[in-house]
């Protein structure tokens, strides 16, 4: 029997700032030799998104990546199917169908038989389920055995600390939706190497857990071998010299596609031995060997983190705090695509007891979404900074105590705050127009935070603070020009020693997207103020109270708001949003799953389509109920997960061209579709896995128009 470690929350948490770092290093000169980084560059000890010196791929450092974005959005399977013991291949091809927007989200869509992923979704697309889809028989061995499926494995070894046997069996699973052979090799062996990480230290134990999940011929296994003898051999730790060996005998030039899983596995072996028990070194290495830099010093990076915890993550330089647990995670689950490593830790942990048949713990601070409980976390919470003189800076820092429900917070640290001059701490709830300077992965998202949501927070003052301070919740959201504006909540006051509960409800936006929740202090005396204020936790809940309708006017942020799944999405006519797709079902969608019971109420008219519709409690592409018009002249409620299943239907003749007002209703297991105000069709489903989601509109072959979409809570 699994015996789930004391610390695994700890551990998760550092395996996954562990896989940022790692990727966050390596992402600007993904794909660069060895000689080609030490001659532009030298050792990477640090991050150099920065410099100016050479081209890089992108000058930002948080940015989309399939690395990140297939790690943590493909576990969702699990929880998904109602977390089986035995997750199939087809159900982890359910889930790529399920969250990822074709050509949009999620993977590099570099073209059939180019790369592997793509060609793995235009199989599952076509009716193939997996594990077929990513076979060498199907796809050949090339295209099979690219690096993909090992980047994807961090997930499942997370989520089964200290079992290997379990963590290899999800890898192979996932693995064989995209690919075969020797990566379904190399996957399980990684896989395997992490989840006993939780309970191993040894780097030659952990490695011969990971050989034992492969077979004997494997030629992985022979480069594992070769790789370990020549370590063995090497009496002076040239990491250097080894990695000559391994360019020597299994380099680029002796496999074909762009990116063999092989060489860089070999690699990953080298930064695991070489790195010893230092994660910064482990990292040098990874990421100066070169090649896939990103995907291999993710690994290594998840690797590390889980084995030596987040004091081996903090023994070298401050790789954390730029960062600030920072994810973008692209896919059609708009609502979770803004988050940050202490959400996705929660999930993977969640998922890690109930596999082990234990009942998770309660979750931190009631399930606040910023609780702030693991040490050194900061759930995007950054100070703002700039040229304006009435910014005052301040330090942000994880630290023990002055929490009401748990252990750590947040403090604000500030010296000489004056009157007049404001020092202002927020978290993204959406991104920024910075996001589309980022190159080759889109972003797909929805904000997180609405109007009508009402946002709760634990503050309070140090007790040696020199003088009360002033502070309000405040929200930055897009105006007609695509510029933020700020809106505040009403201003309280706190003495030295002071804690309050602060709430307020988010007033209308005008259906412009939310891009961040703060707060902001002030001083209220005119000699200033040093201290620190603290913030216990933040959360919000329930469904919006907003309409959603296209401005008129050139914004184009509250578009970008809307997960486009749809082959046209067009705002330039005057009679509103026109939404087409040229065969099948299409859609748009927006919203999260923390909304649960509502109504979403729009005006749809149909210019041509075999279906169309309204979507409540959406959970992706293949996910969510529907009040849907059938050109076979009925109405019906129907519930999609992966295949759409008719729950009730009422016959009901509707026109080309004409509009309809839609309003689909989903409290608790009642469902209830109504027409221009009438209710038509009605229905109960106890099933529990569509219990919360976004909203959206939906096309069959054609096209419809809307101008306004009203979400209200009930």
């Amino acid at each position: 029997m699994i015996v789930i470690p004391h610390d695994y929350a700890e551990r998760v948490y550092a395996g996954v700032i562990g896989k940022l770092i790692g990727v966050y290093l390596g992402r600007p000169f993904e794909g660069w030799t060895y000689e080609r980084i030490m001659q532009q560059l030298g050792p990477i000890n640090y991050y150099v998104n920065e410099r100016r010196d050479v081209a890089l791929l992108s000058h930002q450092l948080v940015v989309t990546d399939d690395d990140l974005a297939g790690t943590f959005a493909f576990p969702r399977a699990l929880a998904d199917n109602g977390f089986p013991q035995r997750l199939t291949s087809e159900q982890v091809g359910q889930a790529w169908l399920n969250y990822i927007v074709e050509e949009r989200s999620t993977l590099w869509w570099g073209g059939i038989g180019n790369s592997t992923e793509h060609t793995a979704y235009l199989r599952l697309k076509s009716g193939i389920p997996a594990p077929k889809s990513g076979s060498i028989e199907l796809n050949g061995r090339t295209v099979a055995e690219q690096i993909g499926a090992q980047i994807f494995i961090d997930g499942w070894a997370m989520v089964s600390p200290g079992d290997p046997e379990q963590a290899a069996f999800l890898a192979e699973q996932a693995a064989r939706v995209s690919h075969d052979g020797e990566a379904v090799h190399a996957a399980k062996l990684l896989a395997a190497m992490e989840a006993q990480a939780f309970v191993e230290t040894d780097v030659q134990k952990l490695i011969d857990v990971g050989l034992d999940v492969l077979p004997g011929d494997a030629l992985i296994r022979r480069v594992v071998e070769d790789i370990r003898s020549w370590h063995a051999a090497d009496t002076h730790r040239d990491w250097q010299r080894t990695r000559a060996l391994i360019a020597q005998r299994y380099g680029y030039d002796k496999f074909t596609g762009g990116c063999h899983i092989v060489p860089n596995h070999a690699l990953i072996i080298l930064a695991t031995l070489y790195g010893d028990h230092s994660f910064q070194e482990a990292m040098r290495i990874a990421n100066t060997a070169g090649w896939d830099t990103d995907c291999n010093a993710g690994n290594v990076g998840c690797l590390f983190g889980i084995r030596t915890g987040l004091a081996g993550l903090d023994a070298g330089p401050d790789l954390r705090t730029p960062i600030a647990d920072r994810i973008y995670i692209s896919s059609a689950d708009g609502g979770a695509a803004i988050t940050d490593a202490v959400i996705e830790t929660r999930a993977l942990v969640s998922a890690g007891y109930v596999l082990a048949g234990v009942k998770p713990p309660p979750a931190s601070k009631s399930g606040a979404r910023f609780s702030f409980e693991f040490p050194g976390s900061l759930q995007g919470f950054q100070c703002e900074t700039g040229s304006a003189a009435l910014v005052h800076p301040v330090e942000l820092r994880n630290v023990s105590g002055h929490s009401r429900e748990g252990t750590r917070c947040l403090a604000i640290e500030f010296s000489r705050l004056a009157r007049g001059r404001v020092a202002r701490v927020g978290s993204a709830t959406f991104f920024g127009k910075d996001v589309f300077a980022m190159r080759t992965y889109e972003l797909m998202a929805s904000p997180t935070l609405y109007s009508g949501q009402a946002i709760e927070c634990g503050v309070s003052a140090d007790s040696n603070n020199t003088a009360a301070i002033a502070l309000r919740l405040f929200i930055s959201a897009f105006n007609q020009s695509d510029e933020l504006m700020r809106i505040y909540g009403e201003t309280i006051e706190l003495a030295p020693s002071d804690g309050r509960v602060m709430q307020w409800k988010v007033p209308d936006t005008g259906g412009y997207p939310i891009y961040n929740v703060g707060l902001e202090l002030e001083a209220t005396n005119s000699t200033g103020v040093d201290g620190a204020l603290y913030l216990d936790y933040v959360r919000w809940e329930g469904a919006p109270d907003l309409t959603l309708r296209r401005p008129d006017d050139d914004s184009v942020m509250w578009k970008h708001a809307w997960v486009n799944d749809a082959s046209h999405f067009q705002i330039r006519w005057e009679d509103g949003l026109r939404i087409s797709n040229k065969s099948g079902l299409g859609a748009i969608f927006q919203g999260s799953r923390d909304w649960k019971d509502y109504s979403v109420e729009a005006d749809i008219k149909p210019l041509i389509g075999e279906q169309w519709g309204l979507a409540a409690r959406v959970q992706g592409r293949e996910r969510y109920y529907a009040l849907m018009f059938d050109k076979g002249g009925k109405i019906c409620l129907v519930r999609r997960c992966h295949i759409i299943e008719e729950i009730a239907s009422v016959p009901f003749v509707w026109n080309l061209d004409e509009t309809y007002i839609c309003r689909l209703e989903a409290t608790g297991s009642t469902l209830r579709g109504y027409v221009d105000d009438r209710l038509v069709v009605q229905a109960e489903d106890a099933d529990q896995r569509l219990s919360g989601g976004g909203v959206g509109l939906l096309i069959n072959t054609g096209s419809i128009v809307n101008r306004e979409v009203r979400i209200r809570p009930l």
